[in-house]
């Protein structure tokens, strides 16, 4: 029952604020953050202690003012969600600025794969539609949401931007070593380990886990792999490139491990510069203590 409901609620998202004059539409968003952060409930908290880590040195004022930046600009994803597929090339293309684009571009247009790790930042859905857009093939990997039906929309919503989904399951690794042989652009949402293979590494001080699966992929393939920190800017989103370097010791294990933490350094340099544009509303860090 509880599945059926949030699956018609994100239903209705999709059919009534899409259609919504704009600027109502994400003042109505801009009140439900209001909304949330006055209900402080579990998320909010789990944000809360989030980003107590990242910027350690706020005062308490400056950091409830932080979590509230933190949910408007999380429900500005959602409504750019819903509202997003009624967008044309044109705007898309218009609403993006990049720094070190050529990352991505150079070894695309010499016919080479990239793999690009992100964290849960900005917009990436938006990222993701304008490199379609630049006639750059995209895979990425989706969690398998419940009910059925709704990870099936979020596949279709995503699907019509020109992105190829997979579902987060055993197949999806052995699709990606094929799609990177086919030289497609590579996206992976990494800064929260959805499994229990992944590697423990230091982000901001404390222990967390982070998926493998970007470098094992670049490092098998060898692609070049690449941070992409999206973030919000007044009228649409700004997308930095950094470089992540692949670690070069002998044992394999070990060189994965490092290249995973050489990931989080770079996850560490975006989101701290914009940390407000981080929605990560989960449990992120492994150590008693930080709840």
């Amino acid at each position: 029952m509880v599945a059926h409901l949030s699956y018609l609620a994100y239903l209705l998202g999709w059919k009534i604020i899409g259609i919504l004059p704009e600027k109502f539409a994400y003042a109505l968003f801009s009140k439900l953050a209001e909304s949330m952060y006055r209900k402080n409930g579990k998320s909010v908290r789990r944000l809360r202690t989030n980003y107590s880590i990242v910027k350690p040195g706020l005062s308490e004022e400056d950091l409830e003012e932080l979590v509230v930046a933190g949910l408007q600009s999380y429900m500005r994803y959602w409504c750019d969600t819903f509202r997003i597929h009624r967008w044309s090339p044109s705007r898309i293309a218009s609403t993006v600025t990049t720094t070190r684009d050529d990352l991505l571009r150079s070894p695309m247009n010499e016919g080479r794969g990239v793999v690009i790790a992100l964290p849960h930042s900005g917009n990436w859905d938006h990222a993701g539609a304008y490199f379609c857009n630049e006639g750059f093939p995209l895979v990425t990997v989706a969690e398998v949401l419940k009910p059925e039906k709704l990870f099936k929309k979020f596949l279709t919503y995503r699907e019509e931007m020109g992105f190829e989904v997979l579902g987060l399951d055993s197949r999806a690794f052995l699709t990606l070593v094929k799609r990177a042989r086919e030289k497609r652009l590579i996206a992976l949402v990494a800064d929260r380990d959805l499994s229990a293979s992944g590697i423990e590494v230091d982000f901001f001080g404390h222990r967390a886990k982070m998926p493998a699966g970007p470098a094992v992929l670049a490092m098998k393939e060898g692609l070049p792999l690449v941070a992409a920190h999206v973030s919000y800017t007044k009228t649409g989103i700004h997308i930095d490139f950094q470089s992540i370097e692949i670690s070069s010791l002998a044992d394999e294990s070990e060189r994965v491990a490092e290249t995973v933490q050489n990931t989080a350094r770079a996850f560490e340099s975006g989101i701290e510069e914009r940390p407000e544009d981080w929605h990560m509303l989960q449990r992120i860090w492994i150590e008693e203590g930080i709840y």
